[in-house]
């Protein structure tokens, strides 16, 4: 089937950011399709949710249909990126932060940092800094309040963006994880006590939402609608 997606090619005018494939329950043909129709159109093309094995046939798929085009797998991130082939890259702006609370947060963190650095933001990470050890992210208050928002990802209690939204001015966007034992139901936990916290200026994103995050993190450092 050749008509199998309807791309939606006048987002990045309407709202000032691209469309991005959702590479889960997609095959690697399809993602493959997608990602070179919008690169044709002349706009980043990315692609999320895209693992190891998917991508490696995802690229197989775009050599065949597109020779020369170069793709950048951010495995990471499990993420696709193509960018215009006449794009001049700007300096990155403005300061996005994303944190990570333990390792086991990581490849959703990752996933924030690779879909907001694709989008043209300044994006650092600061990773293993969960409230265990309270010490580890009052080091970095320096960081924290040079950002001009910032993403928390935290499973277990979720309680990391309350800390930090404690500390600093800016927003701060909580990224719950599926990491836990048992009593954190798959993200369910961090997800409520992010909702519930009590320090001013939390907003919440679905959990294990990195693109998410990250989307609403280009629209604060841009200023944009």
């Amino acid at each position: 089937m050749s008509d199998f997606v309807n791309l939606d090619l006048d987002r990045p005018r309407r709202t000032g950011t691209p469309e991005v494939v959702y590479g889960a329950g997609k095959t690697a043909a399809q993602i493959a399709t997608i990602l070179y129709r919008i690169h044709r159109s002349g706009q980043i093309a990315l692609a999320t949710r895209v693992d190891a094995l998917k991508a490696e046939a995802v690229l197989a798929e775009l050599a065949a249909q597109a020779p020369g085009v170069a793709v950048r797998h951010h495995a990471d991130a499990a993420m696709l990126e193509i960018r215009p082939e006449a794009e001049a890259r700007a300096e990155p702006v403005g300061s996005v932060l994303v944190i990570s609370a333990g390792t086991s947060d990581l490849p959703v963190a990752a996933e924030a940092v690779a879909v907001a650095e694709a989008l043209g933001n300044r994006v650092s990470l600061i990773q293993d800094v969960g409230i265990a050890g309270l010490h580890r992210i009052l080091s970095h208050l320096d960081r924290l309040r040079a950002a001009r928002v910032i993403i928390v990802a935290a499973g277990m209690d979720g309680a990391l963006p309350a800390v930090v939204a404690g500390l600093v001015a800016a927003p701060v966007i909580g990224l719950p994880t599926s990491v836990g034992y048992g009593a954190a139901l798959n993200g369910i936990a961090p997800l409520l006590t992010m909702l519930n916290a009590c320090a001013p200026g939390v907003a919440v994103v679905n959990i294990d939402n990195g693109f998410g995050a990250a989307m609403l993190a280009d629209r604060i450092n841009r200023g944009l609608p």
